[in-house]
């Protein structure tokens, strides 16, 4: 691990108490934990994206305000769900984003989550999927957005303004985006495939396999996997690896009325999603030895460059930043952190 940041889960709900913000009071707190985050040295601000429920949606108004007023921080999406997206016109808003950030950005993409419309992206009017979940539409799209964003001219220009035989590219274009995309992947076969395609691994915070291994084990072989077919596809460049946990270190009876895990939380979980077993990781929590010890046997986090805190966002900003700053504190130089003020992370070299 060489870099940390916080995933948001952008909870809201109808604004009556201290801990059940609006919509409005948890965007502006989101900007805010993020702004605390960027001079602490974490490395991202990292948003799920969900439809039709009250939580994060469409991140672009939100990335765009923290872009525009951090120094440092990384900030992203762990994953946008791409059967949703128009791709020419998320190609557009990135390429604005990634010129807004000075080119620090880590855009996660996927075919997404279970959702609580069925088929919600249909109301979005995307249809002609032969998939029940859509995931045949969400690789389509995703090859339109890399063509878009690495400059290919994808739409034929009006002959009278440019001459016949033109064609137009998207705009804004910036270079070298494609190099900041990641696509979110809970099985080893998506994550071969993310390998070859040459863009950057974002492991899911569920994994769409159970083999008898810990989620972590699974977790590792699945990167291992990635990162395997990386080599043979020939890319040179070297990629990003990011993992996902829930993690509260605790240094005082404070923390403990937000960081005991709940029931079967402290350990892996079995259950269904979309019709596959899936296997869920376990929450951490205790001292900081206790945390430095499990996190170092955590065969996923040492695989990966980037590691995401999921937090529990809708308790404020105070809270949540006294959880990163316990973190960046006493536990992540000794798992290597390199806080931000070390410059952009990189991924480890594949050999």
């Amino acid at each position: 691990m060489k870099s940390f940041g916080f995933l948001s889960f952008g909870h809201y709900g109808r604004g009556t108490g201290p801990y059940d913000p609006d919509a409005a009071r948890a965007l502006r707190e989101a900007i805010e934990i993020a702004q605390g985050a960027d001079e602490l040295g974490v490395n991202g601000a990292y948003f799920r994206v969900h439809h039709f429920a009250r939580q994060a949606a469409s991140p672009m108004p939100l990335l765009s305000a923290i872009a525009a007023t951090t120094k440092r921080i990384e900030v992203g999406t762990g994953v946008i769900d791409m059967r949703y997206e128009n791709p020419l016109y998320l190609a557009e808003e990135a390429g604005a984003l990634d010129l807004i950030a000075d080119n620090r950005i880590a855009l996660g993409i996927s075919r997404g989550s279970p959702e609580p419309a069925l088929r919600g992206y249909q109301a979005f009017g995307y249809t002609g999927s032969h998939d029940p979940r859509g995931a045949d539409i969400a690789r389509d799209k995703f090859d339109l957005f890399l063509r878009a964003i690495g400059g290919e001219r994808v739409a034929e220009a009006d002959p009278e303004q440019f001459g016949p035989g033109q064609r137009l590219r998207i705009e804004p274009h910036s270079p070298g985006l494609i190099d900041r995309i990641w696509w979110g992947s809970g099985t080893a076969a998506t994550a071969e495939w993310v390998g070859r395609l040459g863009v950057n691994l974002m492991s899911s915070t569920l994994l769409t396999e159970a083999n008898g291994g810990s989620f972590a084990e699974i977790q590792a072989a699945q990167i291992r996997a990635y990162r395997q077919a990386w080599k043979e596809a020939g890319h040179t460049r070297t990629p990003r690896v990011s993992v996902s946990r829930s993690i509260f270190p605790v240094l005082s009876k404070e923390d403990l009325w937000f960081a005991a895990p709940m029931g079967d939380q402290s350990r892996d979980q079995i259950g269904m999603i979309d019709g596959f077993v899936s296997t869920f990781g376990k929450t951490y929590s205790g001292d900081p030895d206790t945390l430095i010890a499990e996190l170092k046997a955590d065969v996923a986090i040492q695989e990966a460059d980037t590691l995401m805190l999921t937090i529990p966002s809708q308790l404020g900003p105070e809270v949540n930043l006294r959880l990163l700053e316990n973190f960046a504190t006493h536990i992540a130089p000794a798992l290597g952190w390199q806080p931000n003020t070390e410059g952009p992370t990189t991924g480890y070299p594949i050999d």
